[in-house]
């Protein structure tokens, strides 16, 4: 009741412009923080501006949404379960191999069936086959996707210089239907070819060489043959061939499944690279690098000379009432270190190896030490030539591998000719008869042209140049008068040295050797050729093929015989 009567107050008011009307006038006032200014709130119609904006963006992906989830959603959806992402390879073309003159060895011709691969083609020459190798190309699986993406090399150049003679795979990227149509592709990765290489080989050189070495295995039935020539300045290859090879173009097609089975059923083993991988009694053919040792050690004057009458004689050890004999291939007479190279006389070489009488020997250890020093007994450094390191037998060797494991002096004898356990392989020959022509040098070889790596390797062996050439007069003598006489051709002055190589305990097989170099008085070139497992009664041998190799450069490369 008392708060009917009480009076109503009067309110006034009072609009924010009167309250800060002095505030201009404080002392601190800072029109930069907004100071003596008014907030005022945002606008109706802006507020509404913006929903409107926002409300027709939402209608359109509203509207979106509907199209592809309602009306189209049923055709993107079988799109979706339809369709694929395919990563596919882009394979490069393989670098082309050409031979010293230019000559394709292996380049790309033709496509496969999917037109995807370029083909490899090899020159059909022989000779080349273990030189420049074949490949295996990228495999698929039966719907027709590589699984395996790369060429491989499997063989000689192919293989070693694979990564060089490659390039690089690139990659496509295709979307393909359920139809496997393609609806889109983009390569985004493209490929990289491979590099060329050039070979410091011959390819009519080897051709021939192959011929000389196939024909004569034919005729007189030697088992298999290589030959191998070096220029002995810069270490090049000018040929290097293996009897009997297989044949690229049907190895690497790998569609005449007949004839790859006859390659690969032959027991001859055309897939072995003798020069490389072949491992054989090397006969007299060590005899040189045994006189440049005994020369070395002051064993033997070269002219002392020592007499062959066909044989010497040792108290038998196992029978003191007998005599172990060991004999010559003939009576020599008195041979000094020239002759004996020359005429290849075992007695000369038992006594400066083995001792006998008042003669020292090099005994089984210098034996060993000067054929380490000229290569044997070793690998190549360049991976091409091989791992294989042959056998020099000794000591330790002897108890490794026979039950009755004492050495005896007759185990040095044959040593020291190049019998017994003695396994050299055609490469390390190559090397080391270089080094004599090279008076001391011993080169790693290549097969590269102008090759500015392996053809830089040399080590300076620490020999006389005047006891090497006292070797180097010998195998000259050998040809003009001696075993090699078969290579005294007017074109140029050899030297050379042969071997036989008794095969088994019937000996009924030897291999045949030669190795040297020419021209005699100015070396530019060192061979081997070697044939295999032929008849012992046969007298035709590596001698024959290496002849007529030097009348064919003679008549159709004189350049290599100046």
């Amino acid at each position: 009741m008392f708060n009917l009567f009480r009076r109503k107050k009067n309110y006034v008011t009072i609009e924010p412009d009167e309250i800060f009307i002095d505030s201009k006038n404080l002392p601190k006032f800072d029109p930069g923080r907004f100071q003596g200014r008014l907030e005022k709130p945002i606008g109706q119609r802006t507020i509404i501006a913006v929903g409107a904006a926002f409300a027709i963006i939402a209608l359109l992906y509203i509207g979106k949404i509907w199209n592809l989830q309602i009306i189209d959603g049923a055709v993107y959806a079988t799109r979706a379960e339809t369709n694929r992402l395919r990563h596919i390879p882009v394979f490069p073309e393989r670098g082309t191999i050409y031979d010293r003159n230019g000559e394709p060895l292996a380049w790309n011709e033709g496509k496969s069936v999917d037109g995807k691969l370029s083909l490899r083609q090899y020159n059909r020459r022989s000779g080349l086959a273990h030189l420049v190798g074949y490949l295996k190309y990228p495999a698929k699986d039966a719907a027709g996707f590589y699984y395996q993406e790369s060429f491989t090399g499997v063989d000689g150049v192919e293989k070693l210089w694979n990564e060089t003679l490659a390039g690089q795979t690139g990659r496509l990227i295709i979307e393909v239907d359920a139809t496997s149509q393609t609806t889109w592709q983009n390569i985004f990765l493209p490929p990289i070819n491979g590099n060329d290489l050039k070979l410091s080989v011959d390819a009519k050189l080897s051709d021939v060489f192959y011929s000389f070495i196939k024909n004569l295995a034919n005729e007189v039935h030697f088992e298999g043959g290589a030959g191998v020539l070096m220029d002995i300045q810069s270490g090049e290859i000018l040929a290097l061939t293996s009897f009997p090879e297989y044949d690229q173009n049907i190895i690497a097609a790998g569609d005449d499944k007949n004839a790859i089975d006859k390659f690969l059923n032959d027991p001859r083993n055309p897939f072995l690279n003798r020069v490389t991988g072949g491992v054989y009694t090397p006969g007299s053919t060590i005899k040189p690098f045994i006189a440049v040792g005994a020369l070395t050690e002051k064993i033997i004057t070269p002219e002392k000379q020592i007499l062959s009458t066909g044989s010497i004689a040792i108290p038998n050890p196992y029978d003191k009432t007998k005599e172990s004999v060991f004999v010559d291939w003939k009576a020599h007479g008195w041979v000094d270190m020239r002759q004996a190279l020359a005429v290849s006389s075992n007695v000369y070489f038992y006594e400066i190896g083995g001792g006998f009488g008042e003669q020292a020997g090099l005994g089984i250890n210098g034996i060993e030490k000067y054929l380490r020093m000229f290569g044997f007994g070793r690998g190549a450094d360049n991976p091409f030539f091989g791992d294989l390191t042959g056998t020099i037998p000794n000591p330790e060797w002897k108890k490794e591998n026979f039950e009755d494991g004492l050495w005896r002096i007759g185990d040095t004898y044959h040593t020291v000719i190049g019998q017994y356990g003695v396994q050299v392989t055609p490469f390390q020959l190559l090397r080391a008869i270089a080094a004599i022509a090279n008076d001391g040098v011993l080169m790693e070889p290549t097969v590269l042209l102008e090759d500015n790596n392996w053809n830089m390797i040399k080590k300076i062996l620490p020999f006389k140049k005047e006891d090497l050439q006292v070797v180097k007069e010998g195998l000259r003598r050998g040809v003009l008068a001696g075993t090699a006489s078969g290579l005294n051709i007017p074109e140029v002055a050899m030297a050379a040295k042969t071997g036989t190589a008794e095969l088994g305990f019937s000996k009924q097989f030897v291999n045949s050797w030669v190795t040297g170099f020419f021209p005699y008085e100015n070396p530019r070139f060192a061979f081997v050729v070697i044939m295999e497992k032929g008849p012992r009664a046969n007298t035709t041998g590596a001698a024959y093929v290496m002849r007529q190799l030097l009348e064919w450069l003679a008549t159709n490369r004189p350049e290599y015989l100046e």
